[in-house]
């Protein structure tokens, strides 16, 4: 019998994308190893479909059941890439050997706050392997992996007859407000990119995108030009898919664009395990902090030019000093064929 490992990381949904090499490593290079996966319950999609993963353990309301249940399970290792109190609580509680992933806090606070740069040149993925080095787990060429189910697969003919022959992928969404473009420069993006283009998100995400494409219903005599901003009819080119599918749906209208752009978020990071050329948009947050997309090609677009960024190595609702200009100011300067 093979080992039984314990992998645990809690959310979001980049992070857990972002452990999946983790996962088929451990499956791959340890014989007839049993891997289970401890996150949160709305989460499940992400980590149900994987094929390396055994069993899904889940945190919903009480940790102490949780703890009951992986407990009868008789792990031989924690792999704990979250690293928190809970996640010290349940290792301390199993009593089994542990390895656990270093968060580099401290050196994401000086970063923030004091603009001393003592993080390391190295994308978290690779920090996340680092892991599970002293098990003799080595990285391999694969990249991230995401599963869809067959059920989740979007048929194109689901789409707008403008986009069954092609489209790009918006990801309007973010977790933070300040790692989103505001509406203006959404519009200003949309209307550079000039192909069909399909807006992914969740329902939070809905009325914004509605009202991205109700700027391009709009003609030019109905509506003053907005300062800054070029109009064209594009009622037929944007679609508002935010709300509209689930998260495994969202991803496969992911994997079928032809480019996806993308503020620094999960689906970024479902993006790249499909090996899409990206166009990543950061604003308050920082590639820096190794979160940027793996081993596939993408463009960076964000502002060097002020000295406040990053203001947080998570977000805020709004800008803490009122400007936002490491999203006002981006400049967006790309080529698609």
């Amino acid at each position: 019998m093979g080992l039984k490992i314990l992998v645990i990381r809690f959310s979001s949904i980049g992070d857990i994308v972002l452990t999946t090499p983790v996962v088929r490593n451990l499956k791959v290079q340890l014989d007839d190893a049993q891997i289970h996966y401890c996150t949160k319950y709305q989460f499940r999609s992400i980590i149900e479909p994987n094929v390396y993963v055994d069993k899904v353990h889940y945190l919903q309301d009480s940790l102490k059941d949780l703890i009951r249940t992986l407990k009868a399970e008789k792990f031989d290792y924690i792999i704990d890439l979250h690293t928190n109190l809970r996640t010290r609580i349940i290792k301390a509680r199993l009593g089994v050997k542990s390895y656990s992933f270093d968060k580099l806090n401290w050196e994401k606070w000086l970063m923030v706050n004091l603009k001393i740069n003592k993080l390391p040149n190295k994308h978290i993925v690779d920090r996340y392997m680092e892991t599970v080095a002293p098990l003799g787990i080595k990285m391999d060429s694969l990249g991230l992996d995401y599963f869809i189910p067959d059920k989740d697969i979007v048929p194109l003919d689901w789409l707008p007859e403008t986009h069954r022959k092609g489209y790009i992928a918006y990801a309007i969404g973010a977790q933070h407000n300040t790692k989103k473009l505001p509406l203006k420069r959404m519009i200003e993006l949309c209307d550079k990119i000039n192909k069909p283009i399909v807006l992914l998100g969740g329902p939070d995400d809905a009325e914004t995108a509605e009202a991205i494409v109700k700027f391009f219903e709009k003609t030019e005599k109905s509506a003053p030009m907005e300062e800054g901003l070029t109009r064209m009819n594009k009622k037929a080119l944007i679609y508002n898919a935010c709300g509209k599918y689930n998260l495994n749906q969202s991803a496969s209208l992911v994997k079928q664009a032809k480019y996806v752009f993308t503020h620094d978020t999960g689906l970024m990071h479902i993006a790249a395990a499909f090996k899409k050329e990206i166009f990543s948009i950061w604003g308050n947050t920082i590639p820096l902090f190794g979160m940027y997309p793996y081993r596939t090609k993408f463009t960076v677009f964000e502002n060097n030019k002020i000295n406040c960024r990053p203001c947080s190595k998570i977000g805020y609702s709004k800008c803490p000093k009122g400007h936002f200009k490491c999203m006002n100011n981006i400049v967006f300067d790309f080529y698609l064929p």
